[in-house]
């Protein structure tokens, strides 16, 4: 290997290693945080190395509140919000990606219109709302507020991987007497797996992360996991060492979700793309 491409590959290597460091660093702060005494949390002068290992910051995190309640609310909020966007968000990039109706390219703007408003300046509208529905400060709502902003994500990424899968596949298919149901399940929903399942993390994490309109739309009775971390500031200040520790428990379920879908995950991220 010519010396100079030695050099630009050690570049980048060297440029992807500072990348990890600093994307990495809040990660391991969050755990050095949260494996450390409280006092050392607070203190000025901190220290990069973890200066004592204790759990007791854990405990505490589970005392001060709430904690299975607003996860389970999380959870069953993520969930039914990456089902159902999943399920709308298909059968809507399938008709935009496979057939040409009167308007087709008004909803293609409309769904990128709608990814450009900032959800900030749709929280007195969508409580006005929910509130006439009789929707606020239940899930119910929260799911239908989270599918406003996800279900649009989802159309249009799974759009990208449909457009990439040839059509006539589905033609083969039906040429040897699929319906174009059967043509779908049998040969465009296999390779369209990785494609759902990319989304279906994307999806999951933006709901299970999304902190304003939880706090807007549900009381306390009814906090998500995201709002939960709120209980560690006080008038008396923050507790920044049990704070970490919830937030380290907050992201187990992403994590755990990421190593099972892995696979499908990185085949997902390559296989869709913006063709189309």
């Amino acid at each position: 290997m010519p010396a100079r491409k030695r050099r630009a590959k050690a570049g980048w290597n060297v440029l992807g290693l500072l990348v990890f460091l600093v994307v990495g660093f809040p990660v391991y702060w969050m755990l050095n945080t949260a494996v450390k005494p409280a006092k050392d949390a607070i203190d000025p002068d901190p220290s990069l190395l973890p200066t004592g290992l204790t759990l007791s910051n854990f405990r505490r995190a589970l005392d001060i509140a709430d904690f299975w309640g607003p996860v389970g609310r999380s959870l069953v909020v993520s969930l039914t919000v990456v089902l159902i966007g999943i399920a709308v968000g298909m059968l809507a990039a399938l008709a935009i990606s496979r057939f040409a109706f009167r308007g087709r390219k008004v909803v293609i703007v409309a769904i990128l219109a709608v990814q450009m408003i900032p959800l900030v300046a749709m929280i007195i509208p969508v409580f006005l709302l929910l509130n006439d529905l009789g929707q606020y400060d239940r899930l119910s709502g929260l799911i239908l507020t989270y599918l406003t902003f996800i279900l649009p994500f989802t159309v249009w990424t799974l759009r990208g991987f449909i457009v990439n899968i040839p059509r006539e596949l589905e033609e083969a298919a039906m040429v040897d007497g699929c319906s174009r149901t059967g043509a779908f399940v049998r040969v465009v929903f296999p390779l369209l797996a990785p494609g759902l399942v990319a989304t279906s993390v994307y999806g999951f994490i933006q709901a299970w992360n999304e902190y304003l309109y939880a706090l807007m739309l549900m009381s306390q009775q009814k906090q998500t996991a995201t709002v939960w971390l709120a209980n560690f500031t006080t008038k008396h200040g923050t507790e920044y060492a049990p704070m970490m520790a919830g937030a380290t428990m907050m992201a187990v379920p992403i994590v755990v979700l990421f190593l099972l879908v892995q696979r499908k995950m990185a085949a997902g991220l390559t296989a869709g793309a913006v063709k189309g």
